[in-house]
Parts: C-alpha cells; structure tokens; sequence
C-alpha cells in the first residue's frame, strides 16, 4: 500500500475516481442496447443483418475480455486502460463517419466489432489495478463496488437517459452523445489514477517472456484445477440470470412459435420487472462484496448464491403460475434473483487467491467465464425449451446451481483472516 490518504480505511482515493469514471464510461457505453438493433433495420437493413452486428461484437469483446487480465499486467493497467479508451473512440466515430453515416453495412460491421476490444480493455484493467493496491481480503468488497458502479453505468444511466434523449436529439445524436460520456469517463480515469502504485514485475519482462505470460490465460485452465472449478462456478453463476431474461417474455407474455399462450402480461411489464431486478442488484454487489470478506467467499457463494439461487430460478416459473397475471407477485422472483445472483461476487478474490502470482492470468479466467454464461444459457434455452417447456429450463438452471454448490467443496482457497473458517 501506498501512503497516499486511505478512504475507508483500505481504499486510496484515486481508486474511487476510477470507481466513477467506470460508472461514467459504461453509461455512455450502453447508450446503444436498448435501440441500435432496430435503429439498423430502420435503415433498410434486416433483423439478421442487425443480429450478426451485435454477433460480432459479442464475439470481439469476449475475447478482450478473455485477455485484458494478463494485458494489463504486462503493460501495466493504465496503458491497458488507455488502449481500451481509444480503441472505443476511434472506432465509435468510424463506425458513426464511415458506417451508419454512409450506410456501409461491411463497414458497419467492422467497425462496430473492433469498438468491442475497448470497454473490456478499459473496464477490466482496473480490476487489476485494485488488486495490485487493496489488501487480499478487501477485493471481495472492492468487487461490490465495482459491478454495482458497472450496473450504475450500463444499467441505469445507460438505459434510462437514451428514452429522454432520443425524443430531444433523435437515436443518431445519441450515439454521438455516447461518445463524449466516454471521452470524460476515459480521462477522468487516465488523469486520476496516473499516479496510482503499479506492480512493473510484469511489465519489465522480456518479449519472450511477456508472451509466455499471455499462454497462461490458457494454460492455467489445466495447471490448476481449482480456478477451473471455480470458471465452472462463473459460468454458472449469470446463465440463469441471461436465461430468464430470454425465456420470461415467452412465457409471461406468450409466444406462438413455442406454443405458450402467455399469462397476459404486456411487455412494459415485462421490461420494469426486469428494471426492478437491475435496480437491485446495484445494491446487493455492494452488500455481498463487503459480506463475503466477513463471512466467508465460498460460504457465501454456496449458500447464498447457489442454494438460494435454486429457489430464485424456481420461483420465475411457479410464483407466476400461481398468482396469474399479478404485477406485484411477478417481481418477488425478481427481487430474490437480485439477492442471490449478487453473492458470486466474491469469485474474483478467490480466482486471484488461487493465482497469487499471476492474477493477471487468473482475472482473464474469470472474464471468460463470464463471458461463456450468456451463450451457455442461451445454449439451454434452445435445447431444453422444446423438450420440458419453460419449467424444464427453469429446473436446468436450478440444477446447475446445485452442481455449483458442490464444486464448492473441492475448491481450497485460504481467505486472509480467515484461514479456519472457509478451508473446505
């Protein structure tokens, strides 16, 4: 730890500018969810067009994502940030000027796809930066923070602000506006965390060495069977929360492909019941990031997270069932799913407890693995829906959730302070 002035007792000031510029960045990031697909067809182009757009995109960031742990070792995070910041905007205003401006589908694509490389570099490489100058057992509440300001930006910001600014500028000076929420994210970060303390031991070694340090986002997968449990624990982690948000329009609303007559719900209701779950995880990462350092990582994960969490995918399908079309009775799986999806969070600590000396590899392991769950949940969907129904997937992503809490079991990581209570 450096001596620079502690807030909370732990937390350096800088790092909770760096906790806002991510609010601020993902925000302007996500301006484009909840519209750009259709503000493609709207151009002539058609629903599949618009799909493989955001196929690539998905593709591309999942693979930033899968590297931007060990990238931002070996050239340190803020260059890694730095990277990512104007990857985005070079190729936002590219995918703006030379895409959607000339209405160039190729380019469209291209440009769009290769944007993917920024955010994961940018957002993911101040992971490692918390964990080069937060104590061990303070990266599970550091994490809280870190996705309930993710969800801040993505989640609330970034999709609410687009349904007032779009009525004023229009969806194309939106996406404009994007990018000077960016801009002030990305700079806002690269001024205020300049000076934050680095580990170099990375970043001095040689090429040859550097790029046997990145095989290890790979390899590490086979030389330590613990952080490839713990990416099965990931994976598992978000596929019902991917899931649910697939096959819940189906089944409250109905949909005559799969033969579902719907229980009458509209889809704004649909949209706000999920709104409400977004909303309360914002709230529950910051909760379980600081109670996992108290009462355990995988204590937590287990139980709260993986035997809870059974009872949160149940209740999608057996609360509706029962009470009908009711709004209010509609939000209690909602609500608890917000509760107990959060609990994983202290899963970024463990991974990088399991790999002190390379966590850059290990937080790569992890961006994977959460990258996989929404097509592993998707994958589900598709397989089970047309064989058991919407109950038969619901019953899937509760079993994986069980399996889940077993490979806790097998996974020994020593937590700081408290070695005796989460040996397993």
């Amino acid at each position: 730890m450096n001596s620079q002035k502690l807030l909370f007792g732990f937390m350096p000031l800088p790092l909770i500018w760096g906790y806002i510029a991510i609010a601020i960045f993902m925000a302007g990031d996500g301006f484009e969810m909840a519209f750009l697909s259709k503000y493609i067809t709207n151009m002539g182009f058609s629903q599949e067009q618009a799909t493989f757009v955001f196929t690539v995109y998905a593709f591309v960031a999942a693979i930033a994502a899968w590297s931007s742990g060990v990238i931002a070792e070996v050239i340190t995070p803020q260059k890694a940030m730095l990277a990512g910041f104007a990857i985005w905007v070079v190729f936002h205003v590219l995918f703006m000027t030379l895409g959607i401006g000339m209405h160039n589908y190729p380019l469209m694509v291209i440009f769009y796809g290769l944007r993917g490389f920024g955010y994961p570099l940018f957002i993911y490489s101040f992971i490692i930066l918390l964990i080069h100058n937060l104590p061990q057992n303070k990266i599970s509440t550091a994490m809280g923070w870190f996705w309930a300001a993710y969800s801040v930006g993505l989640g609330t910001i970034g999709g609410l602000l687009p349904g007032y600014t779009n009525s004023k500028i229009g969806e194309h000076g939106t996406l404009w506006l994007a990018l000077i929420w960016v801009a002030v994210g990305g700079l806002l970060a690269l001024f205020a965390l300049r000076k934050v303390k680095i580990s170099e031991e990375k970043a001095n070694l040689s090429s040859s060495e550097k790029i046997h340090e990145l095989t290890r986002a790979i390899t590490i997968l086979f030389t330590n069977k613990y952080i490839f449990m713990s990416a099965l624990i990931r994976i598992i982690n978000t596929i019902p929360l991917f899931g649910v948000a697939i096959i819940m329009p189906w089944f409250l609303e109905g949909d005559p492909k799969h033969n579902l007559a719907g229980l009458g719900f509209k889809n704004e209701e649909w949209q706000q019941i999920w709104a409400l779950f977004l909303t309360i995880t914002i709230f529950t990462n910051v909760l379980w990031g600081i109670m996992g350092d108290h009462i355990g990582w995988l204590r937590q994960v287990r139980w709260i997270g993986c035997v809870c969490g059974v009872f949160s995918c149940l209740a999608f399908y057996y609360v509706p069932l029962y009470f009908g079309h009711n709004y209010y009775a509609a939000m209690i799986p909602a609500v608890m799913l917000g509760i107990t999806v959060a609990a994983f969070v202290p899963m970024t600590a463990v991974f990088t407890a399991l790999e002190p000396n390379h966590q850059g590899a290990a937080v790569s392991i992890y961006n994977l693995s959460a990258s996989l769950s929404q097509s592993v949940a998707a994958i589900i969907a598709g397989a089970v829906i047309g064989i058991w129904g919407i109950s038969g997937v619901l019953w899937t992503y509760a079993g994986l959730y069980v399996f889940a809490a077993i490979l806790t079991y097998f996974i020994k990581v020593d937590q700081p302070k408290m070695v005796k209570t989460v040996r397993n």
